[in-house]
């Protein structure tokens, strides 16, 4: 068995073994000059020496070297997709084939893995420091493998992020989703409402001790990404084939924007920055016009700030109170000849979802946006209830993101949601039939960071779940078990600490009896602390 994560579609094991420390040149082939300097960098540092680069038009490559890494490109590999990739193991060295780059960077990846089980000894070969002989044909399950950071509750600079992307490359996930406004924090430059920066990237104090409790650390946070920031980042996922999709959340959750802007909300204020969790009655008014030329204005800077051909605009957990009691938003309702509030907040998220399609981009929004209507163009990101309007959304040609909060909400601890749940996690439900399977576009895990204050909060929390996220969203269900992923995650989770990132330890991530118990009390808590 090679220690790899995802496991592979099709291993097929052959005679032999190479040597890692032989390895000591990429050889390319054809037009992947795209790839060279990252794969040549993510090698060295795991092989831990210098390697040369050389065309296979090369007249020393055409005389025949040992020891290589080849990267070609193949446009015959239909049947792999742009993402999969051929790997084949020689005792002379490794050639990867892929229809495109993306395809060659997962199977560079894949070699890290393999290089690095063999120069720790659990490699799978007869000869635990050598890679097994093997080809290797690997392909994803979905095309949507995701994680999401919430910056909002607690934000976390730069390095924090390009660390956590250079974790999900080594795991083959592409979705990165930035969760970047909320009723705690408005964490993105928008040069036109320049308060949103001085006023609703700040707030008093922090909540702590969990969702039920009334105590504070007293201490003010703040923080936020500057264009300049944001180009940083998308930089360093763009060269590890990873797309980031900003959210901007409407019309609930925006506390942090009512602070900044009163006028804005229903009531007119005043507000300060939410420095408690949960959700907050004050809401965008549906019903004033300046309130969608705010928003527009928000999204034209975050449209030519992103390339992602995705944005996400929330949707949740947006109490109707204010609206039902505000003039504005019941004139709204009359005017546009709509039955009650559930349609108010359908009318509004269509506004917002034609206005990102005029700047040619589709809308993204939780599950909730369904209710009172919603476009079927638009799509879903399922967390909780309303599993028949999503259902329903499938099946007229729909697409969703599947985010089952009880089994990839990865804030809770692991004595609620273990490793085995968000591992044996179906993103494909139950009752979907299946001509419109390929309607899931995949699996998301987020990480809600409402208790979250540091980077070792979010590591234990994260990981290893992220890890098994990355098998459900890349393997066939016919591949997957259990126990042999617990055999090979040491080998990543050395990779990861190489990275900084701390895992939380197997016997705790799926924990028994006592110790299992002992985290379900912490549950409210939301404590990074792990008993021993």
């Amino acid at each position: 068995m090679i220690h790899v994560i995802p496991r592979p579609v099709l291993v097929h094991e052959l005679q032999g073994a190479l040597d890692p420390s032989s390895l000591g040149t990429i050889l390319v082939e054809g037009e992947v000059s795209s790839i060279n300097s990252l794969a040549r960098k993510f090698l060295e540092d795991i092989l831990e020496k210098e390697l040369c680069i050389l065309s296979m038009d090369d007249d020393l490559a055409k005389t025949g070297i040992e020891g290589y890494i080849m990267l070609s490109k193949d446009d015959n590999l239909a049947k792999t997709g742009n993402e999969g990739y051929i790997l084949d193991v020689k005792k002379e060295g490794v050639s990867i084939r892929a229809r495109d780059a993306r395809g060659l960077f997962y199977g560079v990846q894949t070699t890290r893995q393999l290089a690095w089980g063999a120069k720790n000894g659990i490699s799978g070969s007869e000869s635990p420091r050598n890679i097994p002989c093997v080809r290797i044909v690997d392909f994803p399950r979905f095309q949507w493998r995701g994680f999401m950071l919430d910056v909002s509750r607690h934000f976390f600079d730069v390095e924090t992020v390009k660390q956590l992307l250079d974790a999900m490359a080594l795991l083959k996930l592409n979705k990165f989703h930035l969760h970047l406004t909320d009723d705690q924090g408005w964490r993105i430059q928008v040069d036109r409402y320049p308060k949103l920066s001085t006023i609703g990237s700040n707030r008093e104090e922090s909540q702590t001790g969990g969702f039920l409790s009334r105590k504070s650390d007293g201490k003010p946070h703040g923080g936020f990404f500057t264009k300049g920031d944001i180009k940083e980042i998308l930089e360093h996922a763009s060269n590890r084939y990873i797309q980031v999709i900003p959210e901007i959340e409407m019309p609930g959750h925006c506390t942090a924007a009512l602070a900044s802007y009163p006028e804005l909300s229903c009531t007119g204020g005043p507000f300060k920055v939410a420095t408690t969790s949960g959700i907050k009655k004050d809401v965008y008014c549906a019903g004033k016009e300046k309130v969608y030329r705010f928003l527009e204005g928000v999204l034209d800077e975050i449209v030519a700030l992103f390339p992602s051909p995705v944005i996400h605009i929330g949707g949740d957990e947006a109490p109707r109170k204010r609206w039902k009691n505000c003039a504005d938003c019941q004139a709204m309702i009359e005017s546009k000849e709509l039955d009650n509030e559930d349609e108010l907040q359908a009318f509004f998220t269509s506004r917002m979802v034609e206005y990102l399609e005029s700047k040619g981009r589709k809308a993204m929004g939780w599950n909730e946006m369904l209710r009172g209507g919603f476009d079927k163009d638009a799509v879903v990101q399922y967390w909780l209830k309303d599993k028949k309007h999503v259902l329903n959304h499938l099946r007229h040609g729909g697409k969703a993101v599947m985010s089952h909060f009880f089994h990839v909400y990865l804030d809770y601890n692991h004595g609620v949601i273990p490793l085995s749940k968000t591992y044996e996690y179906d993103p494909i439900p139950k009752k979907l039939k299946k001509p419109w399977h390929g309607n899931v576009l995949g699996i998301e895990a987020p990480m809600w960071t409402e208790f979250a204050e540091d980077r070792h909060h979010v590591h234990v929390f994260v990981f290893p779940r992220l890890i098994a996220v990355a098998e459900n969203a890349w393997t066939p269900r016919s591949r997957k078990d259990f126990k042999s992923f617990t055999k090979r995650l040491s080998t990543v989770q050395e990779m990861l600490s190489r990275l900084g990132i701390e895992c939380t330890p197997l016997d705790l991530a799926e924990p028994k009896g006592l110790k299992k118990l002992l985290l379900k009390i912490k549950i409210y808590k939301q404590s990074s602390e792990l008993p021993s």
